[in-house]
């Protein structure tokens, strides 16, 4: 039994370190520019490591894409979470949360960026592991009224904020960050139909 736990946190082990080079990689190359080898090169191990943990360099993405919307729940129940998006605080809370989210996580965040680009089918996976992050945003915007249905501005929001942030980190930055973020809370708020503080 004590010999099948350190089997399992020896492979925990090797994954997390599979993961880690991964993204050191991602942010060096590129996600399509990475081939298996350099990332199990980067975490010294034998390439044949990495399939024991991963089919395929996109389903090591989806894992880090999992790890990502874990850390995204964890986040929704800090304190300082307000739902409702007609005050402009609580929009400027979501937008600062994201950009930080943002910054610390710019290579994957890429990286999906450029695997859904050219791979479809990792584009629809990636959007169903997505869907249940717009309910909770599409929940803020109930009895607003925006344009389309709450799903559909939640979209629009998403990608507004994705989309920004995307273009900010990939410089040179006109704006500080905190400017930068009071900027895209202006910009969404108004698009939400709040008034300007």
């Amino acid at each position: 039994m004590a010999v099948t736990g350190a089997r399992r946190q020896a492979a925990a082990q090797t994954e997390a370190e599979l993961k880690a080079a991964a993204i050191r990689v991602f942010a060096r190359v590129g996600y399509l520019n990475t081939k298996i080898t350099d990332i199990t090169a980067e975490a010294g191990r034998a390439t044949g490591s990495f399939y024991k943990h991963f089919a395929s360099k996109e389903r090591l993405l989806e894992a880090l894409l999992a790890d990502l919307l874990a850390e995204g729940d964890v986040s929704a129940g800090l304190p300082g979470h307000n739902g409702d998006f007609r005050d402009r605080s609580a929009v400027r809370w979501h937008v600062a949360l994201f950009w930080g989210f943002y910054r610390r996580n710019r290579a994957v965040m890429t990286a999906l960026s450029q695997a859904a680009i050219v791979d479809e089918e990792f584009a629809r996976r990636s959007r169903e592991m997505l869907e249940p992050d717009l309910h909770h945003i599409a929940g803020h915007l109930v009895g607003l009224d925006v344009p389309g249905d709450p799903m559909t501005a939640a979209s629009l929001f998403s990608a507004t904020l994705s989309g920004y942030a995307a273009a900010y980190f990939a410089g040179p930055a006109e704006l500080s960050e905190e400017a930068a973020i009071e900027a895209l809370t202006s910009f969404l708020h108004a698009g939400l139909g709040g008034r300007s503080a």
